[in-house]
């Protein structure tokens, strides 16, 4: 047994050019994931979450693009992969789980030519044997009488049963690394619950490695094994979720946490917090979370902002709470 990561990010930059300068969705971000772990992204929008996940598997839209930093799949390089090279390990090493299944499927091919042809592709079958791959990944993933709904089209299908054709057509070609961009957020919640369900189940029986983008921390309170929280394009707190969502030492995650229905239940009116997120291209120096922290002193304010290897290694922040918290009533 390995213990080298499926996925290893290092220190990660994505940027857009503009006219009014160069924007960094993607700043300096930093995470692994296991064989079998499912790690969560979580963020306001426009936190760089969907952004990170577009960049490890090469969908960035251009102009955006990895200008600096490693992306390892199994410790072998893949950021510098482009073309043929990079089609050929989507589908055979990663798969793709999109936040609409509506529009990630081909409306024109029936839900069996759509899986066939992505085992054809990457796998050595004959097409015989990739029509039997596909019934039998159709019934993985739960969907009933699936040798007579194969040669259904994606309109035929209700939001979640949509969803888990999706899903399978994700592992149908047996990857090692699933990144699933908002899998739940249109769906109900009892379909959500059967998503969740059936990700943690596949990712467990296969040992896939899965990266979870959600702005819901129900979500990743019930899916994730670590969470990666994302503020401005940076990663604010990465570490095992229950420790993170019962004692966050960001005030950016202490704040999303107290945010929620439950961390708020005995209220009136939910918690929030103050201001909103920086545009990219008006970040303020240091801490971008500075002017909306309770806890800002004079540190946070200074440039550079502070990251994960140069703080604690859980949370980027100069005064992390419950570690160095007797420090605010010095500012």
């Amino acid at each position: 047994m390995t213990d080298t990561p499926v996925l290893s990010v290092r220190n990660m930059v994505v940027e857009i050019p503009t006219r009014q300068g160069l924007l960094r969705p993607v700043d300096n971000v930093s995470y692994d994931i296991q064989a079998g772990e499912i790690l969560g992204v979580v963020g306001e929008s426009g936190a760089g979450k969907s952004m990170t996940g577009n960049a490890v598997v090469g969908l960035l839209d251009p102009p955006a693009r990895v200008t600096s930093g490693e992306i390892l799949l199994s410790g072998q390089p893949i950021h510098a992969l482009k073309g043929d090279a990079l089609r050929r390990l989507r589908g055979k090493k990663m798969g793709m789980i999109f936040q609409d299944p509506l529009t990630s499927l081909n409306p024109l091919l029936t839900i069996g030519e759509q899986l066939s042809e992505t085992i054809a592709e990457h796998l050595d079958v004959s097409q015989s044997e990739a029509t039997e791959r596909a019934i039998a990944a159709l019934e993985e993933v739960g969907i009933p009488a699936a040798r007579s709904r194969i040669g259904s089209y994606p309109h035929e299908f209700s939001g979640g049963m949509r969803q888990r054709v999706v899903i399978a057509l994700a592992l149908c070609a047996e990857p090692d690394l699933v990144i699933a961009d908002e899998p739940t957020t249109a769906l109900d919640v009892s379909v959500q619950a059967q998503i969740i369900s059936l990700l943690k189940r596949l990712c467990r029986e296969r040992g896939v490695a899965v990266m979870l983008v959600t702005h819901d921390m129900g979500v990743i309170a019930e899916a994730a094994d670590r969470v990666a929280v994302m503020y401005a394009g940076r990663l604010a707190e990465l570490g095992p979720v229950r420790e993170v969502l019962t004692a966050a030492r960001h005030p950016y995650t202490a704040g999303l946490m107290a945010s929620t229905p439950l961390a708020s239940q005995g209220r009136s009116r939910l918690k929030q917090i103050p201001g909103s997120m920086p545009r990219l291209g008006n970040l303020p120096t240091g801490c971008a979370f500075h002017p909306r922290c309770d806890y800002a002193q004079g540190p946070c304010r200074a440039d550079p902002g502070p990251t994960l290897d140069t703080c604690d290694g859980r949370a980027a922040c100069w005064y992390p709470l419950g570690a160095t918290q007797k420090k605010e009533a010095e500012a």
